[in-house]
């Protein structure tokens, strides 16, 4: 069986600052029809800055969906028509500070295939320069550092619960121990 879903219709439900929220009517793979409710995003970006002893720059801000205090690393939402690694690069500046020499691409994410088409483009930063940080005006963070291995640990151990975030530890573990 083609494992594969057609658009017949697609109506906007909710036109958002950040989602926009479509109910689309597909036909099946069996010919049958359904209806699938889908989150449209612009995508984004986010970069795991590690300083030369290893430890990553964390950041910590309050995140209103969940009404508490997270452990993340740098991210944000893709402007229209921005590169990716642009928009890596001005988010690591933003919210730590810092610049990096050093970047390499780590790979996309699909936060919830399900419901949501938000792509993450993920990226590891080394050699770093500080800076100043310069955070938007609706933008509250503290940054934290921790060095990569208590990192892994605190993955393992449910310490840290932001999914870009413990897929880009455990992917900076790997690459940086080959």
């Amino acid at each position: 069986m083609k494992l594969e879903e057609t658009k017949l219709s697609s109506t906007e439900i909710f036109d958002g600052v950040a989602i926009h929220l479509f109910r689309d009517e597909i036909l099946l793979p069996n010919g049958n029809k359904g209806v699938r409710e889908v989150v449209r995003h612009p995508g984004a970006v986010c970069v795991i800055p590690i300083t030369d002893d290893g430890d990553i720059i964390f950041v910590n801000q309050f995140r209103y969906a969940f009404n508490k205090v997270t452990l993340e690393i740098p991210a944000g939402k893709l402007e229209k028509g921005e590169d990716h690694l642009e928009a890596a690069l001005r988010e690591l500046s933003e919210e730590t500070g810092l610049s990096a020499k050093n970047v390499v691409p780590m790979g996309e994410l699909y936060t919830t295939p399900a419901l949501i088409d938000e792509v993450i483009y993920m990226y590891l930063a080394t050699d770093l320069q500080e800076g100043e940080q310069h955070l938007d005006e609706d933008e509250f963070i503290n940054t934290v550092k921790i060095p990569l291995k208590k990192a892994v640990e605190m993955v393992m151990n449910g310490e840290i619960k932001d999914s870009k975030t413990q897929i880009m530890i455990l992917k900076a573990d790997k690459y940086l121990s080959k």
